[in-house]
Order: structure tokens, then sequence, then C-alpha cells
């Protein structure tokens, strides 16, 4: 391997950098994203219990500010579930409610949406930069027939010109591939956190606003 990025000359050493960033952000998100970790069953269990003792209760006390706060702190979506309840328990009305939660809301697609904009990036630069490692490998290839000064070239920088164009070509594909790849699965699966985590908050507003709910 370690003979293959030598052939390559240094332009492979960026497409290197990026690709080992790239599987770094894949792995992260693909770990970060997943149901159990977005919705733990503690979480949704806490949530909707919360939301039942306050619907029953007559004044709608019936839930502490400290039981809203350890609930905010499970899960990386746990703040938009416990907003509802939190205005809720202020007293706050629905639209007022709905305003705190699109605020909230946006925070957490930030999180969901974290460094996939960077794997994106990824995608389309890999097959630049094997480009421009291309091309140096035909500066290289140029080179070495002598266009300045008449000579012949060896056959040596000739290969070495047609390996460093070859390599990088085909490193810069071997890494744009599976970053797009990658991208479009993990884009897909924040899409499909955030849905669940639209569904799950609208039910709780419905609980506790049933009336603006169905009007």
């Amino acid at each position: 391997m370690y003979s293959i990025l030598l052939s390559a000359g240094w332009p492979i050493w960026p497409l290197l950098v990026i690709s080992i960033l790239g599987l770094a952000i894949a792995l992260e998100r693909s770990w970060y994203l997943r149901q159990i970790h977005i919705f733990p069953k503690n979480c949704l269990e806490t949530a909707f219990s919360l939301t039942n003792q306050m619907v029953n209760s007559k004044a709608g006390t019936a839930v502490s500010e400290l039981q809203l706060a350890e609930l905010a702190q499970l899960s990386p979506v746990s703040p938009l579930l416990a907003c509802t309840l939190k205005e809720k328990l202020s007293g706050s009305s629905a639209e007022s409610a709905l305003e705190e939660l699109q605020a909230t809301a946006h925070s957490t697609w930030l999180k969901l949406d974290r460094y996939l904009g960077a794997l994106a990036t990824i995608a389309t630069i890999a097959p630049l930069l094997g480009l421009f490692g291309t091309v140096v490998g035909m500066i290289e290839i140029f080179g070495s027939q002598g266009a300045i000064n008449g000579a012949a070239g060896s056959p040596q920088q000739l290969a070495h010109g047609i390996s460093v164009a070859l390599y990088n070509t085909a490193f810069g594909l071997l890494i744009a591939i599976p970053a797009l790849a990658a991208w479009r699965g993990l884009r897909a699966m924040a899409n499909q956190r955030q849905r669940e985590c639209e569904e799950f908050t609208r039910q709780i507003f419905k609980k506790l606003y049933p009336t603006d709910s169905a009007s």
C-alpha cells in the first residue's frame, strides 16, 4: 500500500487526508443517527408519561421543572419533546408554544445535520483532487519527453508520470463514490429521525392543546 502511495506522487496525500476525514464523519454520523440513540426507550416513555400527568392534573402543574430538565437531557432531540411541556407548564398559549417549538426544532435539526455538509463537500472535491493529480502526472509525462531541451525522456520518468495520473484518478473516484453513497444514506437517516421527532412532538402538542390542535 505504501508503495502505491509513493507511486501516486505527492498529489495523493490531500486525497488520503480527506478520505480519513470522510470515513470518520460517516462512522460518527452512523452511530449518532441510530434510532436507539435519538429515541432511547426511557426518553419517549418519560415524555408521554409526563404529558399524561400534566393532562390529567386539573391545573396542569403535576410536572416539575426538574422533571422537564431531566427529560431534556435524555437524548439529542429530547429538548424538543420537553419544549411543549415547558410552555404548557408556564401557561403559554398554543401560538407562543408553537413559536418556541420552531426555534427549538431549528437547533435540533442542526444537531441531526451536523457534518453532513462536510461529507457532501468531500464527495464533490475528491474527483477534482483526483483530476488535479492527473494533470500533475500529465505534466510529468510531457516533461519527461524533453520538450524543453530536446533530450529523450527515460522510460522510468514516463512510467512515473503515467502512474501519478492514473493512481490519482482512481483514488479520487474511490473516495468520491463511497462518500456520495454515505452522504445519501445518512441524509435519509437524518430526515427520517426528523420526521419521527416531528410526529412525537405533534402527539404531545395535541394532547396538551387539544382545542387548538383540532382547530
